[in-house]
């Protein structure tokens, strides 16, 4: 299982430079979990940038994944690693479910890309 972060989603949808590289990893909506803040993230980018239908679209696609809610025990963890790496809210979320689930997490956040459990793919 992986998790691919919401730039990765942004390009494939958007058909951005890095598509391709993400193209791989989006291609078995089976093999990825789907943290509910990237669901979110993604959706609003995509409905203020390309129109409520195209975001609606991706939507539907990405809840092929299996979604991933925030309870309690992973936003006190991502409250945690906020506090000790200091991250951001939505990448600590999201670096505590990749923990809590043991999976990669793709992305081209730099923020993201000392992260032990990321595979970075650098914007160009």
């Amino acid at each position: 299982m992986i998790i691919v972060d919401s730039c990765g989603w942004l390009e494939w949808f958007t058909d951005g430079k890095l598509s391709n590289k993400y193209k791989e990893h989006l291609a078995a909506p089976d093999n990825i979990l789907m943290p509910a803040i990237i669901l979110y993230e993604v959706y609003k980018v995509l409905k203020r940038e390309v129109g409520e239908e195209k975001a609606l679209l991706a939507a539907g696609y990405m809840k092929n994944s299996q979604v991933i809610p925030l309870d309690a025990t992973l936003a006190l963890a991502a409250a945690d690693i906020a506090l000790y790496e200091n991250l951001a809210m939505a990448d600590a979320i999201i670096v505590a479910i990749s923990r809590a689930y043991n999976c990669k997490i793709i992305s081209s956040d730099a923020d993201l890309k000392d992260q032990v459990n990321v595979d970075y793919i650098p914007k160009k």
